[in-house]
This record gives structure tokens, C-alpha cells and sequence, in this order.
């Protein structure tokens, strides 16, 4: 079982995010949750997400990149969901899980480099993401980052989502 948090504020106007989304959608096994979908009040329903979480092997937050980090809506799911006594501290409910960070970004590669818009490589904006998924006993794999996805070609950006549902379903081959 895998459980996918999308977190994206504007799914209506996404390329990157949307086709990465489509590609997985219809994987067996996969249970997707859309936050922005589901709570446009911001009242999260804490038992369904537990229970969304306790039932998979793998847990993927699959985002925007937002000002270096999680768009608002899931950074409130983390202090909602992942609390202590829950996802950390007597309890461990997803110790052990793994945890697949899938995001996109304005911006292209050289971007996020020295001398580049954001000056620094894209890698200085992960530990944040991976310490809450580390905190929590989880499995951080490695991240999945797709740069400037409504800059690049409609066949590259496919090729991208086919490269995404591939290794989904090889996850869930291998665990299921």
C-alpha cells in the first residue's frame, strides 16, 4: 500500500504536478489524498490521515516547492497529524515506513546552484523534509525533483511522470 499526501494549492493550474499525478493515479495499491481537496477549510480530519498512514508501507509528499519548503497546507498536516505521542516520541506509528519526497520547482537545475536565482543546490532546501520524515522513524529515499516543469517539453515532462509511476510500481512489486 502506498499513500500519496498531494499538497498543491493551485492543482488547476500545475503542469509538473498534475502530470506527475496522472501518471500514478490508477497505480493498484496507491491511495491518494489531496489535501487541498479535502480540506478547504483547513479542518483536517487527523483519524482519516492516521489511518491513511498507518496502512501503507510507503508514504510519499508529493508537492510544489514553496518559498524552500512545503506548501501551508502540509506543513499544517505535519502539526496536526505528526504529533508527539503519535508519530514521535512514546509512540512511533510510522516507524520504519518509507518516505518519498516527489516535488517540482519554478525553476530550472542551474537555479538552484551557486551563482544561480536561488544560490544555493537544491540539496541545502532537503533537510527540513527529510529530518520530519527521519523524526518520525520513517525511511527517507531519495528525493524525486522535477525542475521547471512548465518550462520543459510536454515529451521530456512525460518522460519524468513515466520514470515516477515506474519506480511506484516497481515499490509496489517488490512490498506488495
Amino acid at each position: 500500500m502506498i499513500t500519496l499526501i498531494h499538497a498543491h494549492p493551485h492543482p488547476d493550474r500545475s503542469v509538473g504536478s498534475r502530470a506527475l499525478l496522472t501518471a500514478v493515479r490508477d497505480l493498484p495499491g496507491l491511495s491518494v489524498r489531496s489535501l487541498y481537496d479535502l480540506y478547504p477549510d483547513l479542518s483536517i480530519d487527523v483519524d482519516a490521515e492516521r489511518a491513511a498512514l498507518v496502512a501503507a508501507r510507503l508514504v510519499i509528499w508529493q508537492h510544489p516547492l514553496y518559498w524552500y519548503g512545503v506548501p501551508a497546507l502540509l506543513k499544517l498536516w505535519f502539526e496536526s497529524v505528526l504529533t508527539e505521542g503519535w508519530a514521535f516520541g512514546s509512540q512511533r506509528a510510522l516507524a520504519g515506513k518509507d518516505c518519498l519526497w516527489v516535488t517540482t520547482t519554478g525553476g530550472a537545475r542551474d537555479a538552484f546552484s551557486p551563482g544561480g536565482r536561488h544560490e544555493l543546490p537544491f540539496e541545502a532546501f532537503v533537510p527540513p523534509v527529510a529530518q520530519t520524515a527521519r523524526f518520525c522513524g520513517m525511511n527517507f529515499l531519495t528525493p524525486i525533483v522535477v525542475y521547471g516543469p512548465h518550462r520543459m517539453a510536454a515529451d521530456v515532462l512525460q518522460r519524468h511522470a513515466g520514470d515516477y509511476k515506474a519506480l511506484l510500481a516497481d515499490y509496489g512489486a517488490r512490498h506488495g
